[in-house]
């Protein structure tokens, strides 16, 4: 990572050394990420801000600074590398979105969500990809081949939907907030491991048969990754359980839940797989089983820690993301036709929301209709929300963008240059403009006295809940009581009937070997010793 306010900084006298530049650039951009936390906070109750349109607010401030500052060479403090962002700033944004999820929920709509996250994914893709690829050649955009026009789908493809969740209210609308939450993190996901699966096959000769490995490969990718995942959460919770018998450290604790959920997202990356499935499914595993495997204090510390490291790279995200937007070097490629750049910013910012539409609504028919109870389906104005919620592009896009149309963070090529000044013109605008636009809407569609808000019942936060069952044992336990046959169960209630055996499943096989709830630390000296009460 390379600190480009040295150089202006020396001329100015500020600095002697580059060395000493690069404190200075990270003294300043650490001073912005805590004007961003305090202002973001005195503007939580605003109609219109959040805190994302505030780090972008900031950063472009901060960009249009540093240009008058160096005359025009540079607008941003830190260059950009995908690097930074892949490596160290999404890891803990994924986990935490993992370890934090309401599991009931997730999983009660996980048939909805994954059909929204995969499949409304590759739909919005392809749409985007195939219309691209038609309108760019008519605006003769150069240098673009069929590998790029593919890469483009799944770039803007990549929602980004924190503005939304930031004015929706899990325990008003449990079941809005679940198909949100969980169709971003899963469509995140899928974009990544299309990009991936794209860039593993020689598109210079395309067959018939490029379609089906194209596919095969994504399916591949896809549950490689979420086993891996689950597979390092499920060591993570056996190492705890059986190393600290009798015996535990919070410190310990803290740095091995930590470590082992970092170590599942680069052995992913080593591995090839989609690192953000890897660690979403460990963060769930790891709240399920090894969180109740530590002391109390260990778990008080680990959920705010990972919430903590998940807040903090986000704001730097979108921080660096307003600065980014004003580079000038990115945009002197396209200076001498910027009517050309403006079209390709507005074709896409029109596919991006034709793509979502095409899948929101017909999936979400489709969804409706294996449904029975009113209070699962989704109405019109959820369908809208959820729409809605997907047009917003984010650090994703310009993670993936910038991976396939620069080098070393530098365009080469004008056609590049087009398409990386274009992300940054969608990605600003849909977050400014939709973002700002988003608090009304919702409260316009969901008030907070709509039936939406009662629809379903809400549970506590996970994974603090540690009391609450991962399914809903009355379920269970009246089926069980009814003792019906296993066809008939899973005809009249698949949902209930999955988690019917998967408890029973679990009870019997995997918190025996793996803890999880109901498994009590024993600490000498600790609450914990003194709630064990007498045989």
């Amino acid at each position: 990572m390379a600190f480009e306010l040295a150089s202006v900084l020396m001329k100015m006298g500020i600095v002697s050394t580059s060395d000493h530049a690069s404190v200075v650039s990270i003294n300043i951009f650490a001073s912005l990420l805590c004007a961003c936390i305090v202002i973001g906070h005195l503007l939580e109750e605003s109609r219109w801000m959040n805190e994302s349109i505030t780090a972008l607010a900031i950063g472009l401030v901060t960009g249009v600074v540093i240009l008058l500052v160096s005359r025009g060479k540079s607008s941003h403090i830190l260059v950009f590398s995908e690097d930074l962002f892949f490596i160290y700033l999404l890891p803990p944004i994924i986990f935490n979105a993992g370890f934090q999820v309401k599991k009931k929920q997730f999983f009660r709509n996980f048939m909805t969500i994954m059909l929204f996250g995969a499949i409304g994914t590759l739909i919005s893709s392809s749409i985007i990809s195939f219309c691209a690829m038609k309108l760019f050649r008519k605006l003769d955009i150069p240098h673009l081949d069929i590998g790029d026009y593919l890469a483009i789908g799944s770039i803007f493809s990549a929602t980004d939907s924190v503005c939304t969740l930031q004015v929706l209210n899990q325990d008003e609308t449990p079941l809005l907030y679940s198909l949100v939450f969980g169709e971003g993190v899963v469509n995140d996901a899928t974009a990544v491991v299309l990009f991936n699966a794209i860039h593993s096959f020689d598109l210079s000769n395309i067959d018939s048969t490029i379609g089906l490995k194209l596919i095969g490969n994504f399916f591949y990718l896809f549950i490689t990754s979420t086993l891996l995942g689950v597979l390092a959460g499920l060591l993570s919770a056996y190492i705890i359980k059986t190393l600290y018998f009798a015996r535990h450290s919070t410190d310990r604790e803290v740095a091995l839940m930590m470590l082992m959920a970092y170590l599942s997202y680069v052995l992913a990356e080593l591995f090839k797989l989609s690192a953000i499935l890897t660690v979403f499914f460990c963060g769930i595993v790891m709240s399920h089983y090894t969180w109740h495997n530590v002391t109390e204090s260990s778990r008080v510390t680990t959920k705010h820690t990972f919430a903590t490291l998940s807040f903090i790279a986000e704001i730097f995200i979108f921080l660096y993301v307003g600065m980014d937007a004003l580079d000038i070097e990115k945009w002197s490629f396209v200076s001498n036709s910027p009517g050309k750049s403006a079209k390709v910013s507005l074709i896409l910012l029109g596919l991006v929301m034709i793509g979502r539409a095409a899948f929101v609504f017909p999936l979400s028919f489709l969804s409706n209709l294996a449904k029975k109870s009113p209070n699962d389906k989704i109405d019109f104005k959820q369908q809208i929300t959820i729409w809605w919620a997907g047009l917003m592009r984010g650090a994703v896009s310009m993670a993936l963008a910038y991976n396939q149309f620069t080098s070393l963070g530098h365009t080469e090529l004008h056609g590049n240059a087009i398409m990386i000044t274009s992300t940054i013109s969608v990605v600003l605008f849909s977050n400014v403009v939709f973002g700002l636009l988003t608090k009304p809407l919702i409260r316009w569609l969901l008030p907070p006295n709509s039936k939406q808000t009662i629809s379903m019942s809400s549970e506590p936060p996970s994974p603090k809940s540690f009391l609450f069952p991962l399914l809903n044992g009355q379920d269970a336990e009246a089926a069980d009581r009814n003792h019906p046959s296993r066809l008939r169960m899973l005809l009249r209630a698949p949902h209930h009937t999955v988690h019917y055996y998967w408890r029973k499943f679990d009870d019997a096989v995997m918190r025996p070997m793996f803890g999880g709830r109901g498994f009590a630390p024993f600490v000498p000296g600790s609450p914990t010793e003194q709630s064990v009460q007498p045989w």
